[in-house]
C-alpha cells in the first residue's frame, strides 16, 4: 500500500473532465497535481479551483502525475493514452478505449509491458442498478436494450455506436459471456455526418439474442436494459438506477407462479465508485474493474456492428 499521496491528473476539462476532478478531489490518498485543455481558459479556472497546474499541452504533465484520466475526444484517446503508458503513468480513459482494434491491441500491449494500469471508463458498470443485477442474473436468453438521447455537439466525432451503445455492448458482453456468431445492423446519419441512430442484432454462441437500438436524435432520454432467461425476467433502468427482477416460485398449493425478487440497490454516485476503483487497482497493482481487455472485447463487437451497418447501407443505395 502507497503511504504518500497520488498525483493525480486530468487531460480534458470539458463535460466528463470535470467530474472526474470533483471526484478525485473527495479522495483522501489523492492529489490533483495538473491538469490539461487546448483551451487555456478552461485548464486555468480548473487550476485555480483545484490548486493543482494548468497546461495547453498534456506533454507538460508526463513527468508531474503517478496517474491520469484522460477524457478528451475519442479520436484522441490514442495518442494521449500512449503518451502517459509510454512515460510510466497509469492511465484511466474515457469509454471507448479507442477507435480501432490495432490502437486498443497497442495501448494494452504498452500497459502490460510496462506493469501499468490501464481502465476503460465504463461507468455504467458502476450503476447501482447494474451491479445489483449480478446477485439475480443467471444465463440471460433474450436481451433488449434502449439508449436515447436528445442531440449534443458532444460525442459526435464518432458513430452513435461508439458514443451511446458502446455502454449497452460492454454490459452485454459482460453479462452473456459467450462469444459473437452473428451480427445484423443497420443505421442512418440524421443531424451529424455520422450514424446518429442505430439498431443491432447480435448472436451468441450460448443462444443468447441481443437487439440493441441507440439514438442521439431522440426527443427524451431513455437507458433501459431487459434481460430474458430461464430463471426469470430483469429490467434495469440506467438512468433512474432501479431493478425490477422477476423470478418464478410455489405457492402454498405448490403451483407456479411469477414472483418479484427483492433486490436491494446501492446508492452511491457511479462516477465515484470509478474513480474510487481506479485509485485501487493504482495502490495495489491489481486487476482494474474494467481492464483495457475487456474494452477491447466491447470495442470488437462496435466495429463488427459498424462494418455491418455500411454495408447494409450499400444494399440501400
Amino acid at each position: 500500500m502507497r503511504k504518500k499521496k497520488i498525483k493525480v491528473g486530468v487531460v480534458g476539462i470539458g463535460h466528463l473532465g470535470n467530474y472526474h476532478l470533483q471526484k478525485y478531489q473527495k479522495l483522501a490518498n489523492c492529489e490533483i497535481a495538473a491538469v490539461s485543455d487546448m483551451s487555456a481558459d478552461r485548464a486555468q479556472k480548473a487550476a485555480e479551483i483545484y490548486k493543482c497546474a494548468a497546461f495547453t499541452d498534456y506533454h507538460a504533465m508526463l513527468d508531474r502525475v503517478d496517474a491520469v484520466s484522460i477524457a478528451v475526444p475519442t479520436s484522441d484517446h490514442y495518442p494521449v493514452a500512449r503518451d502517459f503508458l509510454a512515460a510510466g503513468v497509469d492511465v484511466l480513459i474515457e469509454k471507448p478505449i479507442c477507435t480501432t482494434l490495432e490502437e486498443a491491441d497497442e495501448l494494452i500491449e504498452l500497459a502490460q509491458k510496462k506493469k501499468l494500469i490501464l481502465q476503460v471508463g465504463f461507468v455504467e458498470r458502476f450503476n447501482p442498478a447494474i451491479m445489483a443485477l449480478e446477485k439475480v442474473i443467471k444465463k440471460p436468453l433474450f436481451i433488449e436494450s434502449h439508449r436515447l438521447h436528445p442531440f449534443f455537439e458532444r460525442g459526435i466525432d464518432v458513430d452513435v455506436i461508439l458514443d451511446l451503445m458502446i455502454h449497452d455492448l460492454d454490459i452485454i458482453a459482460k453479462f452473456v459471456d459467450s462469444p459473437v456468431t452473428g451480427v445484423e445492423a443497420v443505421g442512418v446519419p440524421i443531424l451529424s455526418d455520422k450514424i446518429d441512430i442505430a439498431n443491432a442484432r447480435v448472436s451468441f454462441a450460448s443462444g443468447c439474442i441481443a437487439n440493441i437500438t441507440a439514438s442521439r436524435i431522440s426527443a427524451k432520454t431513455m437507458q433501459k436494459i431487459r434481460f430474458f432467461g430461464v430463471e426469470g425476467y430483469h429490467s434495469v433502468d440506467c438512468q433512474k438506477r432501479e431493478i425490477l427482477s422477476l423470478g418464478k416460485g410455489k405457492n402454498e398449493a405448490g403451483q407456479l407462479q411469477i414472483l418479484q425478487n427483492n433486490v436491494e440497490v446501492g446508492s452511491h454516485d457511479p462516477l465515484e465508485e470509478e474513480i474510487r476503483s481506479y485509485i485501487n487497482a493504482v495502490v495495489n497493482r491489481c486487476r482494474p474493474s474494467v481492464s483495457g481487455e475487456d474494452a477491447r472485447q466491447s470495442l470488437a463487437l462496435a466495429v463488427d456492428i459498424i462494418k455491418k451497418m455500411k454495408v447494409a447501407e450499400e444494399i440501400q443505395k
